[in-house]
């Protein structure tokens, strides 16, 4: 198989795992995949910035960037998420199963077939995936208090649209 299909293959395919998702569950996790793209893609550019490790190979309209930063990375991080936020000793063990294949499996397979190079050890490659995986929950852990709170504020404050309201009665004054 290619290294383009292989790309390819990492940036869409696991956005299609989210059809077996409800739509509550992908409106509670997106800000999370949003922000596991965004860290991820500094943690990336930083890396080559720094020498840590380089891309050779990558998909048309991303330069610098492998496909997993944009497609594996953020769906995985909601079926994580999905199956173990809300415990975080199982949110730990299934997040260190991840980023163990991570690790030393999927990033020597990238290796081994030419899209990259890592110039580190597979262990700090783990360890930043762990650091990334704590700031991701408490990412999370801060975007369900913005919700909650959101929440409370709104039915005590009895903000109901415009359409909902009463007519104003008309007393005769102007």
């Amino acid at each position: 198989m290619s290294n383009k299909v292989i790309l390819w293959s990492i940036l869409i395919l696991p956005w299609l795992t989210l059809f077996f998702l409800k739509r509550r569950e992908i409106k509670r996790y997106m800000p999370l995949a949003l922000f596991t793209i965004v860290t991820a893609s500094i943690i990336i550019e930083s890396g080559i910035t720094l020498g840590l490790w380089s891309i050779r190979e990558t998909v048309y309209p991303l330069n610098q960037t492998i496909s997993y930063v944009y497609g594996l990375a953020p769906v995985v991080a909601v079926w994580v998420f999905r199956y173990s936020y809300g415990s975080f000793l199982r949110f730990i063990a299934l997040d260190s199963v991840f980023n163990i294949v991570f690790a030393f499996f999927f990033i020597p397979w990238l290796v081994q077939k030419g899209i990259g190079d890592v110039y580190v050890s597979e262990m700090t490659v783990f360890l930043l995936a762990a650091a990334l995986s704590f700031v991701l929950y408490a990412f999370q852990m801060w975007q369900d208090d913005i919700f909650v709170s959101a929440e409370k504020g709104l039915s005590r404050l009895r903000i109901r649209p415009m359409a909902a309201k009463p007519f104003p009665r008309d007393d005769g004054r102007s």
